[in-house]
């Protein structure tokens, strides 16, 4: 039931001790774990999307930090703030 790595033991075990609990409370359902990935295929139209999203929420964070720091610079000029 278990290979020798001990990162896919756990997982098994907790299956194992999950569908004991559910059958001694008289349950239909069962439990099951997977040891593969659910997503495994190189797919370029999702690495691009994923890409041109992080690079379009970059493009708005770096669009709005200048104007954030222009309008603390203003503040501290309007009421004549200067920093030892």
């Amino acid at each position: 039931m278990c290979s020798p790595e001990p990162i896919n033991c756990f997982p098994v075990l907790v299956n194992i001790l999950s569908n004991t609990f559910l059958r001694l409370l008289n349950s239909t359902a069962h439990l099951r774990v997977w040891s593969k990935l659910f997503y495994t295929g190189e797919n370029g139209e999702l690495k691009n999307y994923i890409f041109f999203g992080l690079f379009t929420y970059l493009l708005v964070l770096a669009a709005g930090l200048p104007p954030l720091f222009a309008m603390s610079n203003v503040e501290d000029y309007k009421v004549k703030s200067t920093s030892c």
